[in-house]
């Protein structure tokens, strides 16, 4: 069964809603609070699809502007899994390297090869390019 689009009731959704351009953090609240409530839903309709998509675009932008983000070093980023997931060095040696390589990597002072990569994107069960 395919639903279509229906011009109305995406209009009803827009009247609702009201996005704009999120210019505070209380319209970006309200607009996070019903993105999340959309992204819980089951059997969105294609214009709550369509809403969502918009709403989200908008909050990225926001967060974008408001909120950058500096970017992590692979190694740094490694760093913060491990302590996350309770993994030692000793838990990586043989999935990237012997001690010497995987203290190295951890430390920074040796690059994560693409293949390092992959394995700690399997191991981890995350993707790959985090550490590239």
């Amino acid at each position: 069964m395919i639903l279509t689009f229906d011009g109305a009731t995406y209009s009803k959704l827009l009247a609702e809603i009201a996005p704009r351009a999120i210019e505070t953090e209380e319209e970006y609240d309200r607009l996070l609070a019903v993105a999340e409530r959309l992204t819980f839903a089951k059997n969105l309709t294609p214009e709550e699809r369509a809403l969502y998509k918009l709403l989200v675009t908008l909050i990225e932008v926001y967060e974008t502007e408001n909120y950058p983000m500096d970017k992590s070093e692979p190694h740094e980023i490694l760093q913060h899994i491990m302590e996350s997931s309770g993994t030692r060095q000793a838990d990586l040696v043989g999935i990237i390297g012997s001690s010497g390589v995987v203290s190295e990597v951890v430390n920074g002072k040796r690059a994560i090869s693409k293949a390092q990569a992959k394995a700690l994107g399997d191991y981890f069960k995350i993707s790959p390019s985090l550490f590239i």
